[in-house]
């Protein structure tokens, strides 16, 4: 039978937490309660949770663009709030996922296409931050990878003003169903 996958983008302290890095704030705040309990729902029901999470070295190139953030190992990198209690506390179900990824879209060079076909997933649903990066880079790139993708509204959020914007490109450009 097949499974379906909720894939967590970006949830740490960096992009979350009022004095993270890079952070989208309030409106990132605001969506842990509805991720928690869709993760709950999500292994309740036998799927696939993944957190997919930026893992950048202290030099990493990628700080020539964006604030340094999401550095290995720091507290800026560890889940936020509440989905850090979520994820201690299922860490060791073998349906939850820990992946690292060092690009926007968390299919590029991570192997999570592989994880999720070896576990018969075959549809995504996307839930974290930035709806105009990161999350429109993954739905991208489980589109790419043959997933049928699911992007859930009250569960993402940015901080630029093109959140619904890159929701209607995402429906258009990789058929995904927007979960409002």
């Amino acid at each position: 039978m097949a499974k379906e996958a909720l894939l967590i983008v970006d949830m740490s302290n960096d992009f979350v937490a009022d004095d993270g890095t890079l952070t989208v704030g309030k409106a990132g705040q605001e969506i842990v309660p509805y991720i928690k309990d869709l993760a709950t729902k999500f292994l309740a029901e036998g799927n696939i949770v993944v957190v997919s999470m930026d893992a950048h070295q202290p030099n990493d190139p990628h700080f020539d663009l964006w604030p340094a953030h999401n550095v290995v190992n720091t507290e800026g990198q560890k889940l936020y709030g509440e989905l850090n209690d979520w994820f201690q506390e299922n860490k060791d179900n073998e349906n939850v996922i820990y992946d690292p990824k060092t690009n926007y879209n968390a299919f590029f060079k991570t192997g999570l296409a592989e994880k999720l076909r070896k576990e018969g997933v075959e549809k995504v649903h996307t839930v974290g931050v930035a709806t105009d990066i990161c999350v429109f880079s993954t739905v991208s790139g489980a589109d790419a990878e043959g997933f049928k993708t699911v992007t859930h509204k009250r569960g993402v959020a940015t901080f630029t003003n093109l959140g619904e914007s890159m929701l209607n490109h995402m429906k258009r450009c990789f058929h995904t169903e927007v979960i409002e």
